[in-house]
């Protein structure tokens, strides 16, 4: 992520890694399920996230641009992460993962197991 200048390290690398780990979250196991119209999960704590203990370890190394200008940061890491994650999955089997979640049962489903 291009932000410029880092005026705030800290804050930059708190914006990065929690997008990494939404951006897992959203493609190993985030789902949205509708039944008879509804939305099945009522709340968050119905909703799967990507747990603290599950997240990978994540390092984070600022360039140092004392040239640029600050531009801020967002939420750009969180959109590269699920074509990562499947291009990885693709480089590994040779197989194709198309919808999210990626989850086992799709993995599995695509392996054929």
């Amino acid at each position: 992520m291009d932000c410029g200048r880092a005026i705030n390290p800290d804050q930059v690398r708190s914006q990065m890694e929690g997008c990494i780990v939404m951006g897992a979250s959203t493609a190993l196991i985030e789902e949205l399920t509708v039944k008879d119209g509804r939305v099945q999960a009522g709340n968050f704590d119905e909703y799967p996230l990507l747990t603290m203990a599950e997240a990978p370890e994540i390092e984070t190394i600022i360039l140092e641009t004392p040239e640029a200008q600050p531009s801020g940061c967002g939420e750009p890491p969180i959109a590269p992460i699920a074509p990562a994650i499947g291009n990885a999955f693709f480089s590994l089997t040779g197989v194709r993962l198309r919808q999210l979640p990626l989850s086992p049962a799709r993995v599995k489903g695509a392996l054929r197991i």
